[in-house]
């Protein structure tokens, strides 16, 4: 298992070379894009580690503790990209439900998330907060291209149609829990609250209480946390990308920011940063990512 885990280590240490492998004389050993055949001057010896960057304003899992489902067969099932971008959560409203989801969706997209804690039920400023900012369709508009929103509503109601009585009540008590923890988790007392967190779950802002009349001001607040998140991102993806990740998109103009851990016969396996791995075949890629390959490749003599 150790010895598998220390290959796929191996292999991702491949891509961030391809560039300095041009300056090289040519290998000995045929040279391949991931997998098996690297040449030994580009292999990392198991006891070095990643030469360190500059510490990044955003840190996400490092890869060295990703564990993976069958850590003996890191590859079996991987879900193809598409499958993986077409799966994107439909959403019923702007304002997520699912603190899992709204993550996911930060990492993907590079946007901040807004978690708004509020009682809708008995709160006459979380009335008003929605009332004069978050319905205004100016914000509505501004906060659906730059942040992801969580909402965390204190008034717990389970209106699915579908759900028998039984299971209704246990969604109940399993909504009343998660409010519990996500309050708990982020120091929350009274409503509303609001908090920002940058694309990697750490808090970049806490906004407490409302005023009518107040929406231009808290919008204010709310802007400058999203333009900070923003500038530490670029700072972030600069650092990722001197480790091998980049922008990658389909044909559908869906993208991805991922690093390129193997490639054989024109099927590539990507990793995002947090440590989900796809595969995809370059046939499915766009013109642009295409032609990033055949460089590579170029490069490497294949």
């Amino acid at each position: 298992m150790a010895d598998s885990m220390m290959r796929i280590l191996t292999v991702a240490g491949l891509v961030l070379s391809l560039a300095a492998c041009a300056k090289k004389p040519a290998a000995t050993t045929p040279a391949t894009l991931g997998g098996s055949g690297v040449p030994p001057g580009l292999m990392r010896k198991p006891d070095q580690a990643a030469t360190p960057a500059a510490v990044p304003p955003v840190e996400l899992t490092p890869e060295d503790e990703i564990v993976f489902t069958d850590p003996d067969n890191p590859e079996a099932s991987l879900p193809e990209l598409a499958d993986l971008l077409s799966a994107a959560p439909r959403r019923r409203g702007p304002w997520e439900q699912s603190e899992s989801v709204a993550k996911r969706l930060a990492v993907r997209e590079g946007k901040p998330i807004l978690i708004w804690f509020t009682d809708s039920a008995r709160s006459p400023m979380c009335k008003a907060l929605s009332e004069e900012l978050f319905k205004n369709p100016e914000f509505e508009q501004w906060a659906s291209e730059k942040i992801i929103r969580l909402r965390v509503d204190a008034n717990v109601v389970v209106d699915d149609p579908d759900l028998s009585l039984g299971e209704k009540e246990t969604r109940l008590v399993e909504l009343k829990r998660y409010v519990a923890r996500m309050k708990k988790q982020y120091k929350v007392l009274g409503q509303p609250v609001m908090v920002m967190l940058n694309p990697a779950g750490e808090v970049i802002g806490r906004y407490r209480g409302y005023k009518r009349g107040d929406a231009d001001f808290t919008w204010g607040l709310i802007k400058q946390g999203e333009a900070a998140s923003a500038h530490a991102l670029k700072d972030w993806r600069a650092s990722m990308e001197a480790k091998g990740y980049r922008e990658w998109s389909d044909l559908k103009d869906r993208k991805v920011f991922a690093k390129l851990v193997r490639y054989s016969q024109g099927t590539l396996t990507l990793i995002e940063p947090d440590g989900t791995r796809s595969r995809t075949h370059e046939d499915r890629l766009s013109a642009k990512d295409r032609a990033w390959i055949a460089e590579q490749k170029r490069l490497r003599g294949l």
